[in-house]
């Protein structure tokens, strides 16, 4: 059965990326890379599992700035591990050459019976950001929080999850000290 599954890294105080939309925090950290080998096992356990990987704008434009797949559309299959990916939004935003790429706007209910049959069974890693993930969850389909809390705050930029989901939704699942990472598994019930 697919499952809807957000992964991702985070400061101790929440946040995903600065005010600028910056990640240099997290690259900051030893082994804040999914390739550093306290990450590389259990990230490719993750990506083997995976059908179709799901962004929002902010995330995708970030992508595109950090490896240049415009100018070199041959790093965007290694930007998505080689998976299939939906983008949604709602600006007409550039695509590199040949990539792998469903381009969808709207409400994310309209959309899940296509990812799920992308995702030909597998799991879809909804990467984010924050809002697009409480947009699923709002639409009743995150299956999984799975969050790599580092050592670092940043004292304000995007949020995690610009939603409320309380102790009655969230259900530890697993916990792992991954080099100076706490990886956190949470199943997510339904609202």
């Amino acid at each position: 059965m697919t499952r809807f599954v957000f992964n991702t890294a985070a400061t101790l105080d929440g946040y995903l990326a600065d005010p600028d939309h910056s990640l240099a925090w997290l690259f900051a950290v030893e082994g804040g890379t999914p390739d550093a080998p306290e990450h590389a096992d259990a990230f490719t356990a993750f990506l083997d599992s995976i059908g179709v990987t799901v962004l929002g704008s902010s995330t995708y434009e970030w992508l595109l700035r950090e490896t240049q797949a415009l100018e070199r559309p041959e790093a965007w299959p290694d930007a998505m591990s080689g998976k299939p990916a939906f983008l949604f939004t709602s600006r007409d935003l550039p695509v590199p050459a040949g990539a792998d790429l469903t381009v969808v706007s709207g409400d994310v209910r309209d959309h899940l019976d296509a990812i799920r049959e992308r995702a030909g069974g597998r799991d879809v890693w909804v990467m984010g950001g924050g809002d697009l993930v409480g947009q699923f969850d709002d639409a009743g389909a995150l299956d999984e929080l799975q969050v790599s809390v580092a050592p670092a705050t940043l004292g304000a930029g995007f949020p995690l999850l610009p939603r409320r989901l309380g102790p009655d939704r969230l259900h530890l699942t697993d916990v792992e000290r991954r080099g100076q990472f706490a990886h956190l598994t949470y199943a997510v019930s339904r609202g």
